[in-house]
């Protein structure tokens, strides 16, 4: 056993004072008072900061120069997670965007491979798409989207037993209440996002099992105040879940604080970062089905300025939603426990038994170090 000590320490609740976490192997043997810790348990003393469990992110299309999309091999999953472990994201769910039927059957048979091999840091599959409404596509290519079939549906509920967690984020416009209550009886995490529906129609679909939505006010209807709509629905609903893409840009800090405070008791508000293959890289650009995709001044953009995924870690995210209001614990909450607990994950929290991925974060919350399995990356 063997301690880490020095720093204030966050167990995905709330923040501990003068206290150690002590790791066993791969994973976390106690927390315990640094005056009670036995002198003979060898100990990093970490300089002060805060000590977090790993982030949970479950939206990464990609990192390390490479799509999910793109990938060939469990090798090309490693690399992904990896890159995203250095970032602080011990727990992801690699993410497919909208794609063909093959490009579909072969992410899901990647990542189930990897999860069978323990590949660190893979914890499910998230699909988001292809059914989209076409007229709320964002950076999806429209050829892609269409509505589901009762083949898709057979297919999703095969590829759910296969994997440790499916999460499938589609619109109201192009799948209907019954086969969203046929996912989600058969597991799938259902998210509703990329549509123009009304609040009415997302209550309904909410009713029928969809639990979370999909980087909330982007790719949606914009909220009025005689049509809330899905954003509006997701804000008042209790039973809804929503992720949230917090640089700044996607959605402006105003309204990351009153997305904060009106979701507050109501469901969990949770970070992403909509990673794409960028992330962990210098490069200036990649492709995203044959179109090109820059970095610009914090963001990733099409050559018509629409936002195609995000340039941000969710430490950086954590930092902005700090910025719009948020106390530190609920943003490192937003980042950790708030996600483990919507895709139903053993991550996001230090305690007896829990996984051994930790963050080290200065007080600004930037990255000093992390830990995945115990054993230091970074």
């Amino acid at each position: 056993m063997r301690a880490l000590t020095g720093a204030r320490v966050f167990d995905g609740t709330r923040i501990l004072g003068g206290h150690a976490v002590c790791l066993d192997g791969g994973r976390v043997a106690e927390l315990v008072p640094e005056a009670l810790l036995p002198l003979d348990v060898p100990r990093e003393a970490l300089g002060g900061g805060i000590l977090a469990p790993g982030f949970v992110d479950l939206q990464v299309n990609g990192g390390a120069g490479l799509m999910l999309a793109e990938a060939q091999g469990v090798a090309d999953l490693r690399r992904i997670a990896a890159v995203h472990a250095r970032l602080g994201a011990t727990t992801i769910l690699p993410t497919l965007i909208s794609d063909t039927d093959e490009a579909k059957a072969r992410a899901i048979a990647l990542v189930s491979r990897a999860a069978a091999e323990g590949v660190p840091g893979i914890a499910g599959l998230h699909l988001e798409g292809p059914h989209l409404d076409p007229r709320k596509a964002g950076a999806h290519d429209p050829a892609h989207l269409r509505p589901m079939t009762a083949a898709d549906l057979d297919r999703l509920r095969a590829a759910a037993a296969v994997l440790p967690r499916l999460m499938v984020t589609l619109a109201p416009e192009a799948a209907t209440e019954d086969q969203v209550r046929a996912l989600s009886g058969a597991g799938v995490l259902v998210a509703l996002g990329h549509s123009a529906c009304d609040a009415a129609t997302a209550a309904r679909y909410v009713g029928a099992g969809a639990r979370v939505v999909t980087h909330l006010f982007n790719a949606m209807a914009p909220m009025g105040h005689r049509a809330p709509g899905l954003a509006g629905l997701a804000l008042a609903d209790g039973r809804v879940d929503a992720g949230i893409i917090a640089d700044g840009h996607h959605v402006d800090p105003l309204m990351l604080g009153v997305a904060l405070r009106a979701k507050a008791g109501r469901g969990a508000l949770f970070l992403v970062s909509d990673a794409m293959a960028l992330a962990g890289t210098e490069a200036e650009r990649f492709a995203l089905d044959g179109r090109e995709v820059r970095r610009a001044d914090g963001r990733l953009i099409l050559s018509d300025g629409t936002l195609a995924g995000a340039d941000l870690t969710l430490a950086r995210a954590a930092a902005v939603m700090a910025a719009a209001g948020a106390p530190v614990e609920t943003a490192l909450a937003m980042a950790t426990s708030g996600p483990a607990r919507v895709a139903g994950i053993d991550a996001g929290h230090l305690a007896p038994g829990a996984p051994a991925d930790l963050v080290h974060l200065a007080d600004d919350l930037k990255l000093r170090a992390v830990w995945q399995a115990g054993e230091r990356l970074s």
